[in-house]
Parts: structure tokens; sequence; C-alpha cells
């Protein structure tokens, strides 16, 4: 295989060589003897057409097919296709335009313009083809003086297309030959990207602003839950991306959002249809071109799709067109945007008086004037199937079509003022004389219409300002559709005001005043907030209460706010109030009987101190150490009134009286019982003969005992309001929906030293009236003394989880409770029996009774009876009790005689 290989090459090699050179030779010799440029393929001629000193070229869809391609059809054949007559009133509205201009004295004098205007029968391929043709002209040949293949262009500057996807290929074409365009109503918002197209102008809005107007006139009617469907072209899907980003922004969501062009299959209509009848939404923003709304209507007409409210486009919105191919009234009461009413004098009646005989491009009148009266002239042979024979004259006035039709005026105004622009530049260029060349035209045209334009500004993107009306479709009468104009909506307002605003009323879905709902979600009222359900669109949400302590106040609340901690939410969570000041209180019913027990109290021990000073003389009175008994009437009287200052507002001062005055009254009454237990107590252990005991439990000793008992607390409450005193506080953890007026502790160290002190006291005294519990019955304060020690033990012990259990003003009515149980429980024990004797069983309360029998009685008897009456002597002596055979008891005082009581 090899040796064959290199047998061919080596066999090829000087054949090759001989070809190659003779390509070489018969290449340059072409190239020196023709320096030609051809045209390839077929000329492109004009529809319409006429001479002038300076041309001007335009490119609109004079007919439409979808099945056919019109623009291989002649004049004879065109009856395969559909003549548009929108695009024939633009076209008519730039021959107006010139006509005007060459009749002008003012602008452009002594310079005809021209005109050539060409077909792309709704295809881009054709638009790019008429668009070279323009930039070329139609010479099959052309030999260059000095650079090869370059010529001056034919025309000075394109008014059209009218669709956004044509254009933006006659763009991209003309775009580096500087040839200005300028279209009257593509509005694709790619379209200014001056990077791409550096020569295009327009003299209709951007869709970026379209967009935007919708998205916010949606959100003016409260639709936060839309489909859409858009054309599959530049002019809908980058009009529909921007809506999409500004419908977030503000809050929208999009159900669904569906391409849809008119050359689609049936299968595919019907999955468009599907999923609108599928949805949930009730409003559909159509962001369609006129010709796809032509197409779709009937379709949704088929499947009787009403109940909807449809959002449109300035396309379609105001296209007479598309509302007479509505005849099931699927879109009465659709709402949408468009330009602002105009009006060109003089252009209705020049539409009116056309006349297809004797006007360059006859052809095209021809057909229009045919297909206008569905006849055929005298001088065509097309249009054979008309059943009549025409003249060219007939008139106008009384046709009713889309031809007659002057809704589209502001549309016609665009195309207008187009032209005028033209004109303008070309005036601005021709008056310069020494700063202007005009070597190239085209590109001073391009400079001056980007700074000026008549009636219009460009910006820097070569756009106007966004101005739009807002429509409605409100039916009327013999299926009539009014446009009628409820808002507007106006780019030029400042930052932070509204930009839409309606002043008229409307007329929405089935003919109803009422504005139709479409939410995925109904709004949450006041006292919810929104919780996004899962894996739906931020729309989709349910309404939760908000928690403990927060509030919403206004509706689709996204959180709720924490009310300030002396404020609570009300029953509906939707604001905040003031919460309620809780405190024991004088007015409330455990206040008033707390009150009314404490009161109680006083009064009792009162009347029996009243009893004891009435009865001050007798055995009973006399045998319980008078002194005492009263110092403990008076302690016992204050620990009662003490209870009170638990009741009320607590203040700086009730704060640190109310803790302080319990204390040290307590203590007092504490020591005065121990003092008597004491006292009882030693008196048994002194009976023995030599015994000194009761030396040191004389008068002065028990006063000294009870004042230093008291003087310790007083300390301790001294250091407790010194170092940290109780203050008042309000307590917000307690109760979530009140606030707790309280006195916090300051010290608890402070609290519980108190409180322990009181306690250990209470344990002595405990201790010391058991020891002394097995006395004589005839005396028996010593029992009642140890029942009174328990109770007030078992009060207080109960007192101290059940204080710290208890919540706000609970714990201040146990601890009330707590004095008030262990002040009666003393009251009654130690009181209530001598009382009693002395009251009803006056028989007993004599001195035999009360000495009773055997030797403990009397020198007990002795002993209690010698310390009242030697109260204020022989502090300092001892003494040493002795017994007479008739049983009288003698005391013997140290250093003193022996007496006998």
């Amino acid at each position: 295989m090899t040796a064959y290989r290199n047998l061919f090459w080596s066999q090829w090699r000087p054949v090759r060589g001989w070809f190659l050179s003779q390509l070489l030779l018969v290449a340059s010799l072409s190239w020196t003897e023709e320096l030609i440029c051809k045209q390839r393929g077929d000329p492109e001629n004009p529809s319409l057409f006429q001479d002038g000193d300076i041309i001007l070229g335009g490119i609109f869809s004079f007919h439409t097919s979808w099945k056919h391609d019109c623009w291989k059809s002649t004049i004879h054949h065109f009856s395969e296709c559909s003549l548009n007559f929108r695009e024939f009133q633009f076209a008519q509205t730039m021959l107006f335009a010139i006509e005007e201009i060459n009749n002008s004295t003012d602008l452009l004098p002594g310079i005809s313009l021209g005109y050539k205007l060409y077909d792309s029968c709704g295809s881009i391929a054709r638009s790019t083809r008429a668009a070279l043709a323009l930039a070329n002209g139609n010479e099959i040949a052309y030999t260059p003086s000095e650079a090869p293949c370059v010529s001056p262009a034919q025309v000075q500057a394109i008014v059209g297309e009218t669709s956004s996807s044509p254009s933006t290929a006659i763009a991209t074409v003309i775009g580096p030959l500087n040839i200005p365009m300028i279209s009257h109503f593509a509005t694709c918002a790619c379209l200014s990207d001056k990077t791409k197209y550096p020569s295009f102008l327009r003299t209709i809005p951007s869709d970026y602003h379209q967009s935007r107007a919708l998205a916010h006139l949606v959100k003016h009617f409260g639709w936060t839950w839309v489909g859409a469907i858009r054309t599959n072209d530049d002019y809908g899907n980058n009009g529909m991306a921007t809506f999409t980003e500004t419908a977030q922004q503000l809050g929208i969501c999009l159900e669904y959002s569906v391409p849809f062009y008119r050359t689609d299959s049936e299968d595919k209509i019907e999955k468009i249809i599907g999923i609108i009848k599928s949805s949930t939404s009730k409003v559909i923003v159509a962001f369609l071109s006129h010709k796809d709304m032509d197409v779709l209507i009937p379709e949704l007409s088929q499947y009787n799709l009403t109940g909807y409210q449809w959002v449109g486009s300035e396309s379609w919105i105001v296209d007479s067109q598309t509302a007479a191919i509505d005849k099931q009234h699927i879109l009465d009461g659709a709402i949408g945007l468009s330009i602002p009413k105009a009006h060109v004098t003089g252009l209705k009646e020049f539409m009116l008086d056309v006349k297809p005989l004797n006007v360059s491009g006859s052809e095209m009148f021809t057909e229009f004037w045919e297909t206008l009266f569905n006849c055929r002239l005298k001088q065509s042979e097309s249009s054979a199937g008309a059943d009549r024979e025409c003249t060219g004259h007939e008139d106008l006035t009384g046709v009713q079509n889309s031809f007659t039709d002057m809704s589209l005026m502001p549309i016609f105004n665009n195309v207008y003022k187009g032209v005028y622009a033209v004109a303008h530049a070309l005036h601005k260029i021709l008056s310069c004389k020494k700063t202007c060349n005009n070597t190239n035209s085209s590109l001073w045209i391009h400079m001056f219409l980007n700074f000026m334009l008549y009636e219009v500004y460009f910006n820097v993107n070569g756009d106007p300002p966004a101005k739009y009306e807002i429509v409605n479709w409100q039916p009327r009468e013999n299926n009539i559709v009014d446009f009628v104009q409820v808002g507007l909506y106006d780019t030029t307002v400042p930052a932070g005001k509204h930009k839409v605003k309606t002043s008229h009323y409307c007329i929405f879905v089935l003919s109803s005043m009422q504005v139709p709902v479409s939410v995925c979600s109904e709004k949450c009222p006041p006292g919810t907030r929104k919780v996004l359900q899962k894996g739906k669109p931020v729309c989709c949400y349910d309404c939760v209460q908000c928690a403990e302590g927060e509030i919403s106040n206004n509706t689709d609340s996204i959180n709720c706010v924490r009310c300030h901690p002396e404020f609570w939410p009300n029953e509906r969570r939707d604001a905040c109030i003031k919460k309620e000041a809780v405190f024991l209180s004088y007015e409330e019913i455990m206040g008033a009987l707390l009150t009314a027990a404490s009161l109680f109290g006083t009064c009792m021990t009162a009347v029996v101190a009243f009893i004891f000073f009435r009865y001050r003389k007798t055995p009973i009175v006399r045998a319980n150490n008078s002194e005492l008994s009263f110092l403990l009437l008076f302690s016992l009287t204050l620990c009662f009134l003490c209870s009170l200052t638990f009741i009320g507002r607590p203040s700086e001062w009730s704060c640190m009286l109310r803790h302080t005055a319990f204390g040290i009254t307590f203590v007092l009454c504490i020591s005065c019982v121990l003092g008597k237990t004491m006292v009882v107590l030693m008196a048994f252990r002194s009976t023995l003969p030599g015994s000194n005991v009761m030396k040191w439990f004389g008068p002065a000793q028990q006063r000294l005992s009870v004042l230093g008992f008291t003087l310790i607390q007083v300390i301790i409450c001294v250091l407790w309001l010194t170092i940290s005193p109780p203050f008042p506080f309000k307590n917000f953890k307690e109760l979530k929906d009140k606030i707790i007026l309280e006195c916090a502790l300051g010290s608890p160290v402070g609290f519980w030293a108190v409180l322990g002190y009181i306690g250990l006291l209470a344990i002595l005294c405990f201790i010391f009236a058991f020891l002394a519990r097995k006395l004589p019955d005839n005396f028996n304060e010593a029992k009642f003394i140890t029942f009174s020690m328990l109770i007030f033990c078992a009060v207080w012990i109960t007192f101290i989880p059940a204080y710290v259990s208890s919540p706000g003003k609970f714990s201040v009515a146990v601890e009330i409770f707590a004095i008030l149980a262990s002040s009666y429980g003393l009251l009654i024990c130690i009181f209530f029996p001598k009382c009693y004797v002395i009251l009803l069983k006056p028989e007993k309360n004599t001195k035999k009774n009360v000495m009773g029998k055997g030797a403990p009685q009397r020198a007990l008897h002795c002993i209690i009876t010698f310390t009242h009456s030697h109260a204020h002597s022989h502090s300092n002596g001892g003494v040493v009790i002795s017994f007479s055979k008739n049983k009288e008891c003698g005391v013997h005082l140290i250093g003193k005689p022996q007496e006998l009581i």
C-alpha cells in the first residue's frame, strides 16, 4: 500500500504544479480586464415610488400571509395573499407628509422629496432585501471609479418598519452605513442598544417603559396573580422580560407565561388554551402584536374562554380590527396602554381622496382599489373573480372598513413626525455653507436627528419620552366597542409620585363595574403575617396569626413587630395597648378582705388590751406578767397594722416601710413571747433552796432582752436599707399581658436575714415553751405558747414555698396572709383563754385557783407575784423560796430580811 501511495504522488506532483499556474494566470487576467460590481439575484422594485431631488426610503408590510411567500408572487397572483390596509395607511401618511413638505416654502425650499416604498410582506428576509435595495439601488452592474464596489446610498433615510423583529434586521444591515432609520411602531427595548443599532431612531416610546407601565397598571388594580401571553419574537419576548422583572419588584407573580406566534400549530394553540383554563388567575396580560391577536381571538372564542380580565399592550388595545374580530366579546372590559391621541390636519381627507389611476406605482394602487371595492378596474386583468367592474373614481367617504377607520391616528402621527424630522435635518444640513461636509449626507442627517426632531425629543438611545393613555374597552349597543381613555401613565413624573392616574370609571370583565380579584392568596388582615407556601411563588402564602406579644398593623405584613414591654397586643393583634398595672389594691375583693382581716385583728387586740387593763389587778392577769402581756399586745397591734403597708400601689417609701416594719414588729412580738416563756421556765428551775437563777430574769432583764432582740433586727434592717433597699419594680415576665407592680427586694440577703432572724427567735420560743409544757393544768400559759409557736412556725414554713411560687400580687397576698395568720395565732392562743376566764368564768379568776395544789404551783405563784410586787427594786439580789407549815411561801431576798407573800 505504501508503494502505491508513493507512486501516485510522484506522478501527480508535476500535473498539480501546472494546474495551479494556469489557474493563477486566468485569475490575474480576469481581474485586470473586468472591474465591474454585479448585483446578485433578482432586482428589487419598489411598490410605490416618486422621483425627487432627495429620495426617502420606506419599508411597509403591504401584504400579510402565513402560508405563501407573497414577495415571490406577481401582481396577478396577489389574491393568494392578503392586503394589509393598516400598512397602506402608514404609507399614505408618509406620502402626505412628503407632499406637504414639497408644497412648503419654508422647509426645503426649491428641493423636492421623492420616495421609494418597498413591501416586506411580513418577512424578515424580505425586509432585509428591501433595505439593501434602498442602500444600493437597482443597477444591474456598476463600474466604480476609485474604490471598488463603493457607491453613495440611494436614500438619505428610511421610514419603517412597523414590527420590531424586521426592524432589528434592517437596523443591523444599514447601521454600518450610517443611514438613519426611523420606526413609527417598533417598540422593542432591544433597539435602544446603540452599540448594535447605531442609526436606529423611533417616534414611539420603547417597550422598556410600556412593560413597566403595564406592571404598574396591574399593581394599581391590586392584581398580584396573573397569567401572560406574549408574541414569540423580539417584541413579545423582550417586552415580557421587562414586565416580569418589574412585576417581581412590585410583588406581582406570574402563574404562567406562554409564547404564541400566528404560525403556531393547532396542537400548540390547544396547549395554550389548556394552560389558561387550568389556571386560577383571572387576569391575562397579552403582550401580543395585533396580527397575533387577530389569530388568537377566534381560537379563544371557539373554547368560550370568557370571564378573564385582559390587559393589553399598545399594539392591539385600540385596534378596531381586533375589536371587530371579537364576536364573542371575550375582550370586553379589556384595559391597556395606548399612544396618546393626536391629530394630523388634512390626513383623513388625503387618504379618502386617493385614486388608483395615473399614480406612480399604479399596480399597487390598483390592487388596493380592487380589494377595497371588491371589483375589477377596466384597465386591469387582475381580480378575475370580482363580480363587478369599477372605474377607479369611486367615492371612499361612504366606505366603512379598516382603511377608512382613523382610530390609528396616533401611529399615523408617528409616521408624520418621522418624515418631518428627516426634512428638518436635511434643511439644517443644506443651510450649512462652510461648517458642513455634504459628501456623506446620510451621516449628517443621523447626527442632526440625534439632537433635534420635529415636535419630539430623542434621548441618547434614540427614544422619545414615554407617555401612555390608559384605555378601557367599553361595549356599547350594536356590538360596538368604545376605546375610552380612563387614565394616564407618565414616565416624566418625579420619583416617589404615582405614575398611574385614573380619572374615569372602568368597565371590567363581564361588563362589571367592580374590579375583579386575581390573587393566589387572599390578603392577610392586620394581626397576621404572611408565610410562604412551600414550592410556590411569593404571592402564594398562608396567613398566620402573630405570636404573643407581637402585632402587625398593615395588610399583608411580612413580619410581626413586638410591642414595647409596657404594651400588649389587643385581641386582634393589630395594635399595642398599654398593659394593665396589677397590684394588690384596696378596691379589689382580695385586698378588701385582707384589709378587713387586718383591721379586725387590730380591733380584737385593742379589745383584749382593754380587758387586761380593766382586770389588771386580778390574779390571772398578774400571774401572766402583765407588763410583757401589754407589750405583746402592742406589738401584735403593730403586726396587724403593718400588713396594710403591703396593700396599694408600691412606692419607694412603701416598699422600704413594709419589709422593715414587718421585720421589726414581729421581732418585738416574738421577743415578748420569748421573755414570757423564759420567765415561766426559769421559775420552775429555781424552786430548789439556794438557787439564784431568777436574779437573771428580773423585770429589768426582761426589758433588756426584748430591747436587745429587737435592736438586732433594727440593725439588720438599717444595713439592708443602706446597702440595697427594696424599690418599686415593674415585672413584665410573670404575666404576659399585664404589668405587675411589686417591690423588688433589692438585696435578697437582707430580706432572708430579716425573715431568718424572726424564724430563729420563733424556734427558740417554741423550744422553751416545749420544755415548760408539763406545767400544772391550772396554770397552762406555757401550753398555749407552745401551741401558738407551733402555728407560727407552720405558717412561716409554709409561707416560703408559697411566696416563691405565687405570681405577682398573689405573693404579696401570701405574705399578708402569713402575717395575719401568725398574729391571729398568737392573739388567740395566748390571750383568748385568759379572756374567757376573765369574762365568762370569773369564779376561776382567784388566787387559790391560780395557785392550785403542790409546791411547784405555789413556788411559781410566789415568783411571779414577787416579780410584779418588786418590779422597781431588788434587781440585783438573789431570791430564796421557802415554805411554812401553813403552805405560805417565804421569799428571802439576799441582803434583806425574809418577806412572806
